[in-house]
């Protein structure tokens, strides 16, 4: 018997609801999606699968929450044909070059030119207006030295913030702002989410690309964004540092929400990834079925793990364009598998504990 290429795991409610009453698409409320950089590259033939045999089975609204890379995912979800977003997307992100030395005005001036290729004339038109899903983009806003581009002194002060948040995950908030921009049609359930402090902001057709730039924005390697129209004013950065993977009420009361992920845990914040205590609260991910590559299937991919941001570093760029070709195609694999659980109904019978 082949090694399965893909995880499903579930929060408790989700288990307990899919094992007793089986698997309904349409109880999908939510898709969620991490931040994580090159790291999409190993979803994009998921995100396909998801479009074309999932979306057509929901019932609205869905709400589609994302920090960083996720956004960007779903800024292809929402237009009208979303399958030649990813494809954009993925096409513009792989073939991705810089000089030798960029620094964070290049690597940002870039990051926008792609954007410009995802959304092309109509799409921020058309991710406001779409019939099925409701966006929303977690960001964060800067406060205090934080909102400084001096390198030197922005190092300093983000070592100082890593140190408290291994001491506290709410030291989080004297230094960041949550900034949820979202489509005020409908309410998601992480409206009045808690924990830090929050920022509301209505997407409009003035500050959508701008919340796309600014959840990317990593510090240190792109340019904040600075007095989104509707925000206040200040600096917007990445939503992974406080929302990495998303430590947020996904789910509404009787709906699941969907998470494609590239791991098997869930990382609560940016400044977490190295301790391996930290989880997210229980309650926020009782609904989730949390879908990602299995660790026998990244040992099998080029040098035996996912893409990521070291990847610019590490090779060429022609080197690093064909391993990530690569592993885009190894991928198909995943897309495969999950159409096969979804479509054989056996979520049941492969899920597994979320923890």
């Amino acid at each position: 018997m082949k090694p399965f290429t893909l995880s499903f795991k579930a929060g408790a409610g989700a288990l307990e609801s899919i094992r007793k009453h089986g698997f309904d698409l349409s109880s999908i409320g939510t898709i969620a999606g991490a931040s994580g950089g090159a790291k999409w590259l190993t979803l994009s033939q998921l995100d396909r699968a998801i479009l074309s045999g999932v979306v057509p089975r929901l019932a609205g609204p869905v709400h589609l929450i994302g920090s960083s890379i996720g956004s960007w995912r779903f800024a292809c979800y929402a237009q009208k044909d979303p399958e030649a977003a990813i494809d954009r997307f993925e096409r513009a992100y792989l073939e991705q070059r810089y000089s030798d030395d960029p620094d964070a005005e290049e690597i940002t001036a870039r990051s926008r030119e792609i954007l410009g290729e995802i959304l092309g004339e109509t799409g921020v038109t058309e991710i406001l207006g779409n019939p099925l899903f409701r966006t929303h983009i977690m960001a964060v806003r800067s406060r205090h030295v934080l909102a400084s581009e001096s390198r030197p002194l922005l190092a300093v002060a983000l070592a100082g913030v890593a140190l408290l948040n291994a001491f506290s995950r709410a030291t989080l908030g004297w230094s960041f702002e949550r900034a949820l921009f979202h489509d005020r049609r409908d309410a998601p359930p992480f409206l009045d989410v808690g924990g830090f402090p929050l920022q509301r902001v209505p997407l409009t057709e003035s500050n959508l690309a701008d919340a796309i730039v600014a959840t990317g924005s990593i510090p240190l390697v792109l340019s904040g964004v600075r007095d989104i129209a509707g925000a206040r004013p200040g600096v917007y950065r990445d939503g992974g540092i406080i929302d990495y993977h998303l430590d947020l009420p996904h789910s509404a009361r009787e709906r699941l929400t969907l998470f494609p992920h590239f791991y098997g845990r869930i990382v609560p914040g940016w400044f977490d990834k190295k301790l391996r205590w930290r989880r997210p609260q229980a309650g926020n991910v009782d609904r989730t079925i949390l879908v990602s590559p299995s660790d026998e299937f990244v040992a099998g991919l080029p040098n035996g793990k996912i893409p990521d941001r070291s990847d610019f570093v590490n090779y060429e760029p022609r080197e690093r364009i064909r391993i990530w070709k690569h592993c885009v195609a190894e991928c198909e694999a995943l897309a495969d598998e999950f159409l096969e659980v979804i479509e054989g109904e056996r979520l049941a019978a492969r899920l597994e504990p979320l923890w």
